[in-house]
């Protein structure tokens, strides 16, 4: 089941976001006919859960013996009322696709 949930954010203000997972009945307010949950999580501190997937690729990436010039990482992620972002399982269930992209620096850029 589709459902809105509000995540506040940090500066006080809120976003909306389409999540698909069962309803909880408390902590609902109305909006146009739909139901809106309310997140217990900013939305930032709910993408905070990213930042070590994204950490673990980029140092594996560093401590390859022979690197490639350019590597380019996609990854989904679904949004959840309780569990904050999570790595989505498929392109269906995706909210936001993040792309991480690092360039090795070459051998000129040291010597400049």
């Amino acid at each position: 089941m589709k459902r809105i949930v509000e995540f506040p954010l940090e500066s006080g203000e809120s976003i909306l976001v389409e999540v698909d997972e069962p309803a909880v009945i408390d902590d609902r307010i109305g909006l146009r006919d739909q139901i809106v949950d309310k997140a217990h999580q900013t939305f930032e501190s709910a993408l905070d859960k990213i930042r070590p997937v994204a950490n673990v690729i980029l140092t594996k990436v560093r401590n390859i013996k022979e690197p490639a010039d350019e590597v380019e990482v996609k990854f989904g992620i679904k949004i959840s009322a309780e569990l904050g972002a999570v790595i989505a399982s498929g392109n269906g269930e995706v909210n936001y696709e993040i792309t991480l992209k690092w360039k090795r620096e070459s051998q000129d850029d040291h010597t400049a």
